[in-house]
């Protein structure tokens, strides 16, 4: 169509488009233009079609996940609706507040900087948005375990009046009313109509694609790569004061501990408020530790803001109580050097592949 409107406007009596002899060097940008806009559709298209193809892939040093997507048939059109709705605030009570407003992905899917985020109305919360990544291996989630599955987790942000403080029946219906997300809906199920299994199951979708496994320290575990001198002893450090609750690759057991931070559990009971059993009093999730360097600050309750004051804390700030991990005793007592070691190890947990992801990122409409 261009060629000939081309020809067309220098065959005619009105003036030519452009000069004869500038024609055949216009046509070479115009075909240009054509050809890398061609090579970006492609790679676009060839983007998702990889992505069907690959869909959820368990990485070579992981162990078997716990969520298998039983129920939940994968595909590329869930997880995009997944992915719009995780970053979409049409899921609170005001249109304010999204999941990723407390889970950013340059800092691994955590809210850094802040103890407790805030929800609807400026409202505290009251325990530190955890980092997210490689959740189809958490067998419950928050950090007192209160959320048996990845298709529910979503459930308790959404109606938490801490947080989005919404209703499922208020965002069926909102998003009921939306013509682009019957569009949405019915492009990833068939149907137009949304209902409240779909939209967990589209979030779930998203969520359990966040896999975080390209950091130096995967690759030095694929033997891609070495560590330094300084990285070697940290991890040694590591497998020998804290792999037996931060447990490899994954980086934690995914159990509950007391990990001495305090001795009067008033405030938060933790896992005990979930099993009603005295002995689980203070014990809260053991998190992992992936890109833990960007995911301050720490503990369940956000009260340390770098690795030098957790590395303190388990040096000679532990906390006794009669329900403390056995493992912590009194402390490691690590040297300056160690501590040093430990963070700079901690460091290869890094993976900027996971923070740039573009498939995680918000798409741009």
């Amino acid at each position: 169509m261009v060629v000939s409107l081309l020809i067309t406007s220098t065959n005619n009596n009105h003036s030519p488009l452009f000069d004869r002899g500038d024609f055949f060097q216009n046509m070479r940008t115009i075909l240009f233009i054509v050809a890398i806009s061609a090579f970006l559709f492609s790679c676009k298209k060839a983007e998702i079609e990889n992505y069907k193809e690959w869909g959820f892939e368990k990485p070579s040093h992981f162990p078997e996940p716990h969520y298998k997507f039983e129920n939940n048939t994968q595909t590329y059109d869930r997880f995009d609706l997944g992915r719009e709705l995780f970053y979409d605030p049409i899921l609170s009570l005001d249109s304010t507040i999204s999941c990723a407003k407390c889970h950013a992905q340059t800092h691994g899917f955590a809210d850094h900087n802040v103890n407790f985020s805030l929800g609807v109305n400026n409202t505290v919360g009251k325990r530190n948005s955890p980092a997210l990544s490689n959740l189809a291996w958490y067998p419950n989630f928050m950090w007192d375990g209160g959320i048996n599955h990845i298709e529910t987790f979503s459930f308790a942000p959404i109606t938490n009046p801490l947080e989005m403080h919404e209703t499922m029946t208020n965002v069926v219906a909102k998003l009921n009313a939306s013509a682009h997300y019957k569009e949405k809906f019915k492009k990833a199920y068939g149907s137009e109509t949304v209902t409240d299994q779909k939209l967990l199951k589209a979030l779930a979708q998203f969520m359990a694609m966040m896999i975080s496994a390209e950091s130096k320290y995967d690759n030095y575990v694929l033997g891609k790569t070495t560590f330094t001198s300084a990285e070697e002893n940290g991890l040694q450090l590591f497998k020998t004061h804290c792999a037996s609750c931060h447990t490899e690759p994954l980086t934690s057991s995914f159990g509950f501990a007391n990990n001495g931070l305090d001795s009067d559990f008033t405030n938060d009971l933790g896992r005990g408020l979930v099993t009603q059993d005295p002995n689980d009093n203070g014990k809260f999730r053991i998190p992992s530790l992936r890109n833990v360097a960007l995911t301050y600050p720490y503990m369940h309750d956000g009260r340390f803001f770098t690795l030098n004051q957790v590395l303190d804390h388990y040096s000679n700030g532990i906390v006794q109580s009669s329900t403390l991990a056995t493992s912590l005793g009194t402390g490691f007592n690590f040297t300056t050097q160690e501590k040093q070691d430990l963070i700079t190890f901690l460091n290869t947990l890094t993976d900027q592949n996971y923070l740039a992801n573009p498939f995680l990122s918000e798409k741009k409409k």
